[in-house]
């Protein structure tokens, strides 16, 4: 039997951990976004010391732990300009919701936040009809 789910099930508790203490010691929701966000356009001035950390943790984690388990599939593309445009559509997108899929999915359902709850609907939606165009219908990635 394959352990994926078990992994994804601990990543889960991991994320909801983290979102439950960062919100209890900060009194702020941790959305990656927002954090980002913050320090890109100068409005975190007062955390931007806390905000580079606990980015820099989300980053340099999955590197101290890659001694563990070694090379990760992740069937992510090889193509240089598509993980561009992926990753400038999240960023806007994320913009557009004023948050992402922590700050909605993780920390605003569990507050039962009705702005949380429908953004991450809409994030679950495009993300399953992004699947089937590009995958299924137009055969690329």
């Amino acid at each position: 039997m394959h352990i994926d789910w078990i992994l994804g099930l601990i990543g889960g508790l991991l994320i909801g951990t983290a979102g439950a203490v960062f919100l209890l010691f900060n009194g702020r929701i941790m959305g990656a976004s927002g954090l980002i966000g913050g320090l890109v356009d100068g409005s975190a001035r007062a955390d931007r010391l806390q905000n580079a950390a606990f980015l820099a943790g989300v980053a340099l984690m999955p590197l101290l732990l890659l001694p563990l388990y070694g090379e990760a599939d992740t069937h992510i593309t090889g193509s240089i300009p598509v993980l561009v445009a992926a990753g400038l559509l999240v960023g806007i997108g994320t913009r557009i919701a004023n948050g992402c899929t922590s700050g909605h999915g993780v920390c605003g359902i569990s507050r039962l936040s009705l702005r949380g709850i429908v953004a991450t609907l809409v994030y679950i939606v495009a993300g399953g009809v992004s699947v089937v165009i590009f995958r299924h219908l137009l055969g690329a990635i």
